[in-house]
């Protein structure tokens, strides 16, 4: 098979729907012209989910990167035509409270909006009678208003990118099946169909809810469940049909002659007079409305799941031969559609006179986190999946996923979209089937930040689970582990304590033990289970070089040592923070973050270097405090004096009868190691812990007492603080980069940025009220305008204030600022840090 150059690479993308032809538009306007598509079904509507797709789009989400990819589809479809037809019509959006929870929680999204630059106001219930006069009003407590959000012609728009990418040279071949995958030393070379064989040095998944089919061919997993999804539409309301004219077929171009459902044809076939009104949701029973014309389309989310096969979809054709109307039209149930049928009826009015017309399940994909799937296959380099994307963020992913196959890396933070980021415990198909279905149900659930899943739990404990269920711990899970965030044995200790009193909401997931336990960790002595932290094992005569050049500190240093370092992409963008132990020459213990920084690393690593993930095998755990030298001293004959085990030094050891990995490291400020052994001693390492502790007040601690620390000491947690959209010393994080190494990833593009002041930084502040608290992901605004949002926030017990640290243009210390907290500005201080212990003196005795 011939090669091709470079800049030339084949491209084939399997699927023609909305993130297909998007992708190709989005590559080909790239210079990457080579590029064919490959689609089962006919053009321009194939049946899948884009075929039927009501096309809302609502921009905002607690999700930076969601928001991002709905921005720019909202962008890029706005300036796409067909036949003088928009691809997007504009009328906005509008969600409605019912309850003063809901009304509550688009405050809280209206702040996501003024974070992620979303226009929006919360307006009130006569304003929403006049965005929708068949709403009654009396039902109606508020609303949240977004004027830029509006409906998506998905299949127009598809044509439209179909057409201009062909003109650059791409090819779109529909009538194509794809049976099989070719591949040759873990490179993907071909796509094979029932009408021939395209080579490739590139393949793209964007199957939609057969993604899992083709994965299976390529022997890569795709964690997406479809579920299929109620949508219906009403006869003929004269209250639209006075205010609507009708739509005429010269208006707007042809579907496919196949393409018979109305469904279809309306999508494919819009006229600039659909809708008038905005794109309304009704959340508080699962549902959204939108205009057909005369008529009202509904979809709801309210019935119970209906998880469907993607093995068991049928192909275009053969669906068509079972009198579906496409693959993904699935019949409507009846059954299913009547409570919420109640429920709009309830909401206005006019529909008591009417009847439903027609209706579908229209099937679409989950993932188990509802996040899409994106990314290069490390099992088949050249397979990428763009999966579980819905209309409403095409465009955004397109320009994503091309940016990263051409320039190798997107423009936006993907982290949390990256196909490596599920543990192996969240990949069985039993997994992906609950939890996918979980996401359906919980699409329009007020949900918390620290909300945690219910089912299946409890899947991944640490060895110290049992004791902590003696003791009361109170669990959320992350990652699929049982986390303790505080545990009701320290309820005594709250006594005396004087807290502010929270609102209900920042008061869901939390306890006062929490200030009872950072309390004791600042004054004795904590055990904090720290098993949860990735921990990858590096190996190999080549294994220092090779750290070297992958991370930003210098760790050619003595075993015993211990790093803080960072691992930056191309662009100097920080992809992940790491603590990198060097336990013999050859041999490092690297704590990071999530499975994609052990995808970064193998990827990246030579022959003589072997990288093992070793979490699972092992477990950790912290012990802090200023008496955490008197608890561990008297287990060992080892010297842990601080001229013996200086601060970032590790040290293998036996504490009792336990052999233990011991590093003098500290995320809450305070004296104390962390202490890693194998899983099957983790048990007694926790009882011999205990029990030498019990003389010195020992007591187990939790994550939310963890947060609190953290944030006082100015601690970063990537992932939140930090994204490869920051640089190092915008960050914060500049001291754990060494410009005079040679050779590590990014360095030439941090060059003068050390002595530069940075445009915008992440920016401690003290809120002013000692009762105020927030908790993340609020807007920042400064002299009366949203500057900035706020990353990581928790009340810090020691310092008797809210700590917050947000993303700002740089300001000097003292500039008073604002907050908003669910509508509300709340007054806050840019502060210096560290604001607590500034000269280590805690940490380093």
């Amino acid at each position: 098979m011939s090669s091709t150059p470079a800049n030339h690479p084949r491209v084939v993308i399997i699927g023609a729907g909305i993130v297909g032809c998007s992708l190709a538009d989005e590559l080909t306007a790239r210079g990457w012209t080579d590029v064919t598509v490959l689609e089962q079904g006919p053009l321009p509507a194939p049946g899948g989910s884009t075929s039927h797709a009501p096309g809302l789009v609502f921009q905002t989400s607690p999700s930076k990167t969601l928001t991002a990819f709905a921005r720019y589809t909202v962008e890029k479809f706005n300036s796409l035509q067909v036949d003088g037809v928009s691809c997007f019509n504009p009328v906005g959006g509008l969600e409605l409270a019912t309850t003063p929870e809901r009304l509550a929680d688009l405050h809280r999204k209206a702040g996501y909006a003024a974070s992620w630059g979303v226009r929006g106001e919360i307006v009130s219930a006569a304003r929403c009678k006049e965005l929708w006069p068949l709403i009654d009003q009396s039902a109606v407590v508020g609303g949240f208003h977004t004027p830029d959000d509006g409906l998506a012609r998905a299949v127009l728009a598809a044509r439209a990118q179909m057409e201009r990418a062909t003109e650059r040279g791409a090819r779109f071949l529909d009538r194509h099946t794809v049976t099989g995958i070719e591949q040759e030393d873990g490179k993907v070379t071909a796509v094979v169909t029932d009408r021939g064989t395209f080579p490739a040095d590139h393949v793209v998944s964007a199957a939609g809810f057969w993604g899992p089919v083709i994965g299976r061919m390529a022997g890569v997993d795709v964690p997406l469940q479809p579920l299929a999804h109620q949508y219906a539409k009403t006869k003929q309301l004269p209250e639209l049909a006075a205010a609507t004219p009708k739509a005429t077929s010269e208006a707007a171009p042809e579907a496919a002659p196949e393409a018979t459902s109305e469904a279809t044809a309306e999508n494919t076939a819009h006229a600039p007079t659909d809708a008038s009104k905005p794109i309304l949701r009704f959340q508080d029973r699962d549902l959204y409305f939108r205009e057909h014309h005369d008529r009202i389309g509904i979809g709801s989310y309210a019935h119970k799941p209906l998880p469907v096969d993607p093995f068991g979809i049928l192909p275009y054709d053969e669906a068509r031969a079972n009198d579906m109307e496409m693959p993904s039209s699935y019949p409507f149930t009846e059954e299913d559609w009547a409570p919420s049928w109640d429920d709009c009826r309830w909401l206005m009015p006019a529909l008591r006179e009417t009847e439903i017309e027609e209706g579908f399940n229209g099937v679409f994909s989950f993932t188990p986190d509802g996040m899409p799937v994106l990314g290069e296959s490390r099992e088949l380099r050249g397979f990428w999946l763009a999966e579980a994307v819905w209309v409403t963020h095409s465009a955004g992913v397109a320009k994503a996923v091309a940016e990263w196959m051409v320039d190798g890396r997107a423009s936006i933070d993907l982290h949390e979209c990256d196909l490596t980021r599920f543990e192996d415990a969240q990949r069985s198909p039993a997994y992906v089937r609950e939890r996918g279905s979980q996401q359906f149900v919980e699409v329009y659930d007020v949900l918390h930040p620290l909300q945690p899943m219910e089912h299946p739990r409890p899947l991944r404990v640490s060895p110290f689970y049992a004791r902590q269920q003696e003791l009361g711990a109170y669990f959320l899970e992350g990652g699929g582990w049982e986390r303790p965030h505080w545990y009701e044995a320290n309820a005594p200790l709250v006594d005396g304590l004087r807290l502010p009193e929270r609102d209900a909401w920042s008061a869901r997931y939390w306890s006062p033990i929490a200030a009872a336990e950072a309390k004791a960790t600042r004054e004795k002595v904590a055990l904090y289970d720290m098993t949860p932290l990735r921990r990858l094992e590096v190996t190999g005569p080549g294994a220092l070089d090779f750290l070297q050049r992958m991370t930003t500190n210098n760790l050619r240093k003595k075993p015993g040592a211990v790093t803080y370092t960072l691992l930056l992409d191309e662009t100097g963008g920080v992809r992940s923070d790491l603590t990198v132990a060097r336990l013999a020459p050859d041999r490092f213990q690297v704590g990071a973050n999530s499975p994609t920084d052990l995808d970064w690393l193998v990827r990246h690593a030579p022959d003589d270097v072997r990288i093992r993930d070793i979490t699972s095998g092992t477990c950790c755990i912290g012990v802090w405090g200023p008496l955490a030298r008197e608890l561990v001293q008297p287990l060992t004959r080892d010297d842990f004096s601080h001229e013996g085990f200086g601060y970032f030094r590790a040290k293998e050891t036996c504490l009792g009868h336990v052999p233990v990995t011991a590093m003098r490291l500290s995320y809450v400020g305070e004296l104390g190691w962390e202490l890693y052994t194998s899983a099957d001693l983790g048990l007694r390492l926790w009882d011999t812990l205990w029990e030498a502790g019990r003389e010195h007040g020992v007591i187990a601690a939790g994550r939310s007492a963890f947060n609190s620390l953290r944030l006082e000491k100015g601690y970063r947690a990537w992932g939140v603080d930090m994204t490869d959209e920051h640089n190092p010393f915008e960050a914060g994080v500049g001291f754990a980069v060494r410009m005079d190494k040679d050779g590590f990833v990014g360095q030439e593009a941090l060059q003068g940025l050390a002595t530069e002041e940075p445009a915008r930084k992440l920016t401690p502040l003290l809120l002013d009220d000692p009762v105020s608290v927030v908790l993340g992901k609020e807007p920042v605004y400064v002299d009366g305008a949203p500057a900035g949002y706020v990353t990581s926030a928790s009340y810090g017990y020691t310092l008797g204030r809210c700590v917050a640290y947000a993303w700002l243009p740089t300001l000097p210390t003292g500039t008073g600022v604002h907050i908003e907290y669910f509508g509300e500005k709340v007054p806050a201080t840019v502060a210096e840090e560290p604001l607590f212990d500034p000269k280590m003196n805690r940490i380093r005795r």
